[in-house]
Parts: C-alpha cells; sequence; structure tokens
C-alpha cells in the first residue's frame, strides 16, 4: 500500500482518500454554503500549522494567498490548478492493495513476518493479531523486535517475507512515541488544531477563493470558474466534517482534563505529562482505525501514568503497547504478545496471567520435547539393532518413522531465559545517620521547591521518593549528593563510612564517548578482574564483540545499560538512583529488584514504577507542594494511609478482578500453575521479611 503519513508529535499512517464527485450542481452548492459568509471555525493563522511538513499523497496544497482587491489572473489560476491536481490525485487512489484483507474484520494482523539485518534473523515466522477492543502488549527483551514489528505495521519497515493484513485498505494507523514533539510557541487550541491538518487547509483555501470572488465580480467567466472551485471545497469541507471541528475539541478537551480557559494557554506552559495528553489527544481527535503506543510511560510522574491507564482503558480502537511497566500492562492488556528468539507466541489477558500461563506452556512444551526425544532415540536402537538379515524390512518402516520425526514433526525445546544475577560491591558499614535534612529551604528562580523540608535517613532503610513531575524529587537527591546548596537551612551526611553511588536520569550522556565499553566500566570497578567485568557486561546483553566498540557507536538503551554496569561495580554504601528503571526491559529490572533487595547499605530512589517500588522499599517519602510527607512503611502501607492513593489503588484492583479468570482450584492446576503461584508467594514472604529486617535493623544499629 502506498501510505501517506503526517508528521504530528505522534505520527498518523493513512492511505489516500476516496476521489470526491465533481462537479457538483447549482443547488447543491447554494443549499449548503453562502459566498458572504466565512466558515465558523475559528483558527489563528492555520498556515502557521505548514511546519508539520505532511506528505499527503491525497491533497497537494500550496500557502500562496490572493491578496485584496488583486485582478492578478495568473493567480486565479494557481488556484484552479492546486484543485485540479487534488482531484488527480485523489482519482488514483491507493497504490496497490492489501491482499487478504477481507480475511479480518477490524485491526490487523502479521502473518509469517520474517525480518533479518545484516544476515542476522530478528523476526521468524510471527503471527498475531489485535482486532477492536483488544489491547495488546508487546513484550520481550531490549533488542527482540518489538519496534520493529510496530514499524512494519505501518510500512516504515518491509518485512523478508510475510503479510500485513489490514481491516481496510485506507486504514489510519496513529503511532505515539515516548518523545512528544510539540511546538511550545502554539497555544493549546492550535495545538488540537495542527491534528486537523486537511481541514485546515480546505478551510484557508475556501478563505482565499471567497477573497478572490470579491476582486471578480465583473468577470462572470472567471466568477463562474470561482464559484464550481468554491463548489469543490465546500464539498470537500462536508467530507471531512469540516464545521464539526470545533465541535470534536470542545468535546475532547475536557475528556483529556483541560478546562476551557487552558485554551489559550501557551503549550510551553504546560508540563511533559500534560503535553503527552494533547499528543494523544490529537491523534484520537482523528479518529484511527488503530492506536500504536512505544513506551508512553517513560518519564511520566504516577498521577500521569494512572489518568493513562485510565482513559485508554476506556477506548475501543484497537491497541497495540510496547512497555516494561508490569503495572501498565497489566491494568490495560487483554493479550500479551511475546516475542523471544525471534518467534512470537500469543497468550490471553494480562501480564501476571501471562507470567502464569507462560510457566504451563514451557512445563508442556517441555514434556513433549522430552517425550519426543526418548520416540526419536528408541527408534535409532530399533533400527540398529533391525539393521540386517530378516528383519531389514521393519528396520526400513522404523527409519521412515524417525525421517518423519525429525523432519516434519520435530518438537522444538523451549527456550528457559537463564536469570543474570548481579550484586552491588559494599564497603563496610556506615554509621547509623546516612543523611539529615534541617529546615532546609530551596528556592529556584522564582519557584519554591522546599519550604522548611526536615527528614533523618538511617542505615539500612530503602526508601522510595514519589511525587509529580517538577515537584523537586531529583533536586531532593542532587541536594543530599551536594550537587546543589539550599536556600537556607543545612543537609549533613553521615561522617562514619558514608560513601554514596549516585545514578542519575542523564547518566548515559555524560559517559566518554571516546572510550570503548569495556574501558567504561573497567575505570571505575575496584577489585574486579577483567573477566569478572565481561561477565558482568554479558549478562547485560553486551556481546563480545561489543566490548571493543567506542560509545558514541551505541545506541540510547545500550548507553543506558552501559551507564548502569559503571553504577554497578563502584564499591558503596549509599545507593543514591534516580529513575533507575527507565530504559530497562523487564529481566533487568527483575535483576536490580534482587540486587538492592540484597543490598544491606542504605537505598534511595526516585521512580514511578509501582511494581519496582512493591518490591523493594520500606519507607515511602512523598513530595507535594513543597513538603515532605514521610510513610514510615512500604508502599502498602503508604496506600493504607494516603487516602487519594489508596482510593485509586482500590479502583485498579476492581478492574483487575474484573478482567481476571475465574482462580482454578488447586486440584485442577497444572504442574507449573502450582509451581508459579508457589514462587509468587515465596518471593512476596521473602520481600516482606527482607523489609521488616530492614526497618528493625535501622532502628537498633548504633
Amino acid at each position: 500500500m502506498d501510505m501517506a503519513t503526517i508528521k504530528l508529535h505522534s505520527t498518523l499512517f493513512t492511505s489516500p482518500p476516496k476521489p470526491y464527485p465533481f462537479p457538483f450542481s447549482p443547488t447543491q452548492f447554494s443549499n449548503v454554503f453562502k459566498p458572504s459568509k466565512p466558515t465558523s471555525i475559528s483558527s489563528s493563522n492555520p498556515h502557521n500549522l505548514t511546519h508539520l511538513s505532511p506528505k499527503l499523497s491525497a491533497l497537494t496544497l500550496e500557502s500562496s494567498s490572493v491578496s485584496e482587491g488583486s485582478d492578478n489572473v495568473q493567480g486565479y489560476e494557481s488556484l484552479f490548478a492546486e484543485s485540479s491536481k487534488g482531484v488527480s490525485d485523489r482519482k488514483k487512489g491507493p497504490k496497490g492493495s492489501n491482499s487478504g484483507a477481507s480475511s479480518i474484520s477490524s485491526g490487523v494482523r502479521l502473518e509469517n513476518v520474517s525480518k533479518s539485518y545484516k544476515g542476522v534473523t530478528l523476526l521468524k515466522d510471527v503471527t498475531w493479531e489485535v482486532k477492536k477492543g483488544e489491547k495488546v502488549g508487546l513484550v520481550g527483551v531490549n533488542g527482540a523486535g518489538k519496534t520493529t514489528q510496530l514499524r512494519i505495521i505501518t510500512g516504515q519497515e518491509v518485512p523478508d517475507s510475510g503479510n500485513v493484513i489490514k481491516a481496510k485498505e485506507n486504514m489510519k494507523i496513529a503511532f505515539l512515541s515516548q518523545e512528544f514533539e510539540v511546538s511550545l510557541t502554539r497555544t493549546l487550541r492550535e495545538e488540537f488544531l495542527s491534528a486537523f491538518k486537511e481541514q485546515m487547509e480546505i478551510k484557508g483555501r475556501l478563505e482565499r477563493v471567497q477573497k478572490a470572488m470579491e476582486g471578480a465580480v465583473e468577470d462572470l467567466d472567471l466568477m463562474g470558474r470561482l464559484l464550481d472551485e468554491l463548489d469543490l471545497l465546500q464539498k470537500r469541507s462536508e467530507d471531512v466534517d469540516l464545521d464539526k471541528v470545533d465541535e470534536k475539541i470542545e468535546k475532547m478537551m475536557p475528556e483529556l482534563g483541560f478546562s476551557s480557559e487552558d485554551s489559550d494557554r501557551l503549550v510551553a506552559s504546560f508540563s511533559g505529562g500534560w503535553q503527552m495528553r494533547m499528543s494523544l489527544g490529537k491523534i484520537l481527535l482523528q479518529d484511527p482505525d488503530l492506536l500504536l503506543l512505544d513506551e508512553p510511560t517513560n518519564h511520566l510522574d504516577l498521577d500521569t501514568i494512572e489518568w493513562l491507564e485510565g482513559y485508554l482503558g476506556k477506548q475501543t480502537v484497537p491497541m497495540v503497547i510496547i512497555s516494561h511497566d508490569r503495572a501498565f500492562l497489566d491494568q490495560l492488556c487483554t493479550k500479551i504478545v511475546e516475542t523471544e528468539m525471534g518467534v512470537s507466541r500469543t497468550f490471553e489477558g494480562n501480564y501476571s496471567q501471562y507470567i502464569i500461563s507462560k510457566a504451563t506452556w514451557i512445563e508442556t512444551q517441555l514434556a513433549a520435547w522430552e517425550k519426543q526425544q526418548k520416540e526419536i532415540e528408541h527408534t535409532k536402537d530399533l533400527i540398529n539393532r533391525l539393521g540386517a538379515g530378516a528383519n531389514s524390512g521393519r528396520a526400513s518402516s522404523a527409519e521412515k518413522k524417525l525421517e518423519k520425526l525429525q523432519d516434519v514433526e520435530l518438537i522444538e525445546k523451549p527456550f528457559i531465559r537463564k536469570q543474570s544475577r548481579i550484586r552491588f560491591p559494599e564497603r563496610g558499614a556506615s554509621g547509623k545517620l546516612v543523611a539529615s535534612i534541617q529546615n532546609m529551604k530551596f528556592r529556584y528562580e522564582d519557584n519554591v521547591l522546599f519550604q522548611n523540608a526536615n527528614l533523618t535517613i538511617e542505615r539500612g532503610e530503602k526508601i522510595a521518593i514519589i511525587g509529580p513531575n517538577g515537584c523537586g524529587k531529583s533536586t531532593l537527591l542532587k541536594l543530599i549528593m551536594g550537587f546543589e546548596k539550599p536556600t537556607s537551612g543545612e543537609i549533613i551526611l553521615g561522617q562514619h563510612n558514608v560513601l554514596p553511588n549516585y545514578f542519575e536520569q542523564n547518566q548515559a550522556e555524560a559517559l566518554d564517548p571516546e572510550k570503548t565499553v569495556i574501558d567504561t566500566v573497567a575505570e571505575v570497578a575496584e577489585d574486579w578482574r577483567l573477566d569478572d567485568i565481561k561477565g558482568l557486561l554479558g549478562r547485560c546483553n553486551f556481546k563480545t564483540e561489543m566490548l571493543d566498540r567506542k560509545v558514541s557507536f551505541l545506541s540510547g538503551g545500550e548507553k543506558a545499560r552501559l551507564a548502569f554496569c559503571k553504577f554497578m561495580v563502584k564499591p558503596s554504601t549509599l545507593l543514591v538512583l534516580d529513575e533507575p528503571t527507565n530504559h530497562l526491559d523487564i529481566p533487568s529490572k527483575e535483576m536490580l529488584e534482587e540486587a538492592i533487595s540484597e543490598y544491606s547499605g542504605t537505598v534511595i530512589t526516585v521512580s514511578h514504577d509501582r511494581y519496582f517500588i512493591r518490591q523493594i522499599v520500606n519507607r515511602v517519602i512523598e513530595i507535594k507542594d513543597g513538603a515532605i510527607q514521610d510513610y514510615e512503611g512500604d508502599y502498602n502501607y503508604y496506600l493504607e494511609k494516603n487516602l487519594d492513593a489508596r482510593r485509586k489503588e482500590l479502583e485498579r484492583e476492581e478492574q483487575l478482578e474484573e478482567k481476571a479468570p475465574k482462580v482454578k482450584a488447586k486440584s485442577k492446576m497444572s504442574k507449573a500453575e502450582k509451581e508459579a503461584r508457589k514462587k509468587q508467594k515465596q518471593l512476596t514472604f521473602q520481600q516482606s521479611k527482607a523489609k521488616g529486617k530492614a526497618t528493625k535493623n535501622s532502628k537498633r544499629w548504633n
């Protein structure tokens, strides 16, 4: 399919629209349009929207205008030329057809899709689909090919083999990425109007044709041509619902949380989370047939993530979501598609149900493989024993059976990923007091982030700092580290053996681009053998051939993993982490959670990952309106004491229960299901025990 793309601060992929009938009767024209009045859609200079760089094969319109009172015939002719080109382009219609598109009623289906890069197979016979009302979570380690599958769906990548089957040829596919490229100089209303590129261009042409008519009152031939042009444009405006643009925006704004008073506010005055809402609103205003989301929760605070869950949960448009946020996948997804070693598998239900279902699948597949291997060995042994004499006929029959088993019916052994383990090196134990904040005030320009803040941190505590974006969480970490100085008050680090190891959000950007991967880690590693460093890099998915590669040649995700490896080898008694799970895949998060749980020193982390916070912390600090609220317990304790947070959590749990299948009786569970549930209970017990011990020790140690 020849697809046209509109670059928003998300992207909409669509095919050209169908041709419009032309010409129209004067009766049709007079009933729907009065030349003396402009159209009712209000906007500020829609032609400023042209920097969005559309590639519309359906409509090619120039931004030239006809000056007031001008009788320049060449200027008038350009109006007709533009229109004729638009009609001609539309008559061409889509290039190519979507073979097999009629086989699905809604959404899209990948069928036996394969893709290789430089001889390395990334995807192998991948098959899955998403339909109306479904929300598919694409999971897999970094580099498994998740984003490649989205790019194949949009047509940005072409598969080596296989098909992408769409429900209809002119399907609109919206792609919301984690980068929100909004125009900071627009108002909120102008930002939403930019979603209606075609409508705004038609509106602009209608106004230019009207202006041209004012200067052509004495030229009846020219006036007739302009009336025909106006007739065509009005029909096009009806087909794209130009008169409903205002109504759609006014309806969408409160759904996204914006008030009518926000319309004239500059985009620059909104936080990143609100800019994400603008991006999402713009693509939903265009009624997409499929919504693709790539790591939508990165850099969003908890409140915004919870809002996004609720809003997306109400939409019926088919969705495909790439995310490493397990709580987010649990809340939204109706189906999980796992990509592992190039192969995709579909599991019904949300992420938690996928974990149990996959354990069952591995058990069943492994049993079938072992059974077949025994049958193959038995058949080989039978052939060896019957290979000669009167039994040669039976041996030949056995050989045919073996050939069938090995070539046609061979069962693959299921891949079981080994859980890598890491440990943070420790340098003894610190004193009881790790850090103390006393009557601290901090002002950034005219913004007071902290007013008379007090906080004491003791050895062995594992603290999560939470709060909305912009409230000062990262600033508080920098104040503790001494990178920022308080406006008044004081911050004291403990005097006995407090050795901090700091991981900041943009740690990857601070790497030396000229150093190699191995040298970047080796320069900070104390008492580490080179083989141990290589082993650590290997567990973080750095293959042997990558170790001598310069940092400048690494991708963003690879730089983030390398920065974390550098962080992990430095000895410490205090870990200070700012959004450590950003860019980490789920296995890496699990590895980090285990390492923090076994670390006997003190941990202070800023994170919006609810699943991560639940696993590791025994104390929660909430920053809100310049104040520090201390909850001396784990995340569940925080939910219990914070009524608003507790209410939201109860609503989430109710929604999960509604979607969850009925729990099987233990007698009806498979061995794998029993084992998966047993491991979950053991993990919960161990974490609870570790938190209790850490809290107890932090209170009694001297």
